[in-house]
């Protein structure tokens, strides 16, 4: 008897970029794409509700951010395999999608040649590093070592997922449903937020959320 079919989920906010990965994956044996989302915080709820053994999810998505949505998947389903997909090759992104948990950072320009691979070490438990993320890590060993540790960020996991919503233009009370967390939570992060990063308004933060990468300018 076969064994049974790795099951994905496929999250991106471009239809045609879903369509693309499944058409890469459907050609594959030992794969089948069972689901899709449209944006981080979807793709959570059907990992948390469905059998699904890896995510794929896009780096940069409304509501939460691929890499926000695999750090809720590791603390909630540490069990279920997790790759980012960007198209951005940017150190910054991957040394964050590691930190959330994935296991693996593949970048759209190369899905052709390295989803599948990425896919396959992702359920053997082994990292994916595109070349340029090997050499990224390299650098930043190096960089650690000569200069010592690089700045923390300054927020808080749920502030960044916080500030991403306000620059998105949730209210607060879209906010707290969102995060499964109260309006006056929602308000007391972002209070603090300001105060952290010395910013005055929902500008302000929008601006400082175009910089780090957690919307779209």
């Amino acid at each position: 008897m076969s064994a049974r079919p790795i099951r994905v989920l496929l999250a991106d906010d471009h239809a045609v970029v879903r369509h693309g990965l499944r058409l890469i994956l459907d050609a594959e044996p030992g794969f089948e794409v069972v689901a899709e989302a449209g944006d981080g915080a979807e793709a959570v709820e059907i990992a948390l509700r469905e059998e699904i053994d890896l995510a794929v999810l896009d780096v940069t998505m409304p509501r939460l951010t691929g890499v926000q949505a695999a750090r809720q998947l590791s603390e909630q389903r540490p069990d279920l395999r997790v790759l980012i997909l960007s198209m951005h090759d940017n150190e910054q992104f991957f040394f964050e999608a590691l930190r959330a948990g994935a296991s693996g950072y593949v970048l759209k320009s190369a899905a052709h040649e390295d989803l599948v691979s990425a896919c396959r070490a992702a359920m053997r438990g082994e990292p994916f590093l595109h070349p340029r993320g090997v050499a990224a890590l390299v650098q930043d060993f190096l960089d650690r070592g000569a200069a010592g540790e690089t700045p923390a960020d300054p927020l808080s996991a749920r502030e960044s997922e916080v500030v991403k919503l306000i620059a998105e233009g949730f209210t607060g009370r879209e906010i707290g449903a969102v995060l499964h967390i109260s309006e006056k939570t929602v308000e007391r992060h972002r209070s603090n937020i300001l105060d952290k990063l010395g910013l005055r308004d929902r500008v302000a933060l929008t601006r400082y959320a175009i910089r780090r990468g957690l919307v779209e300018p």
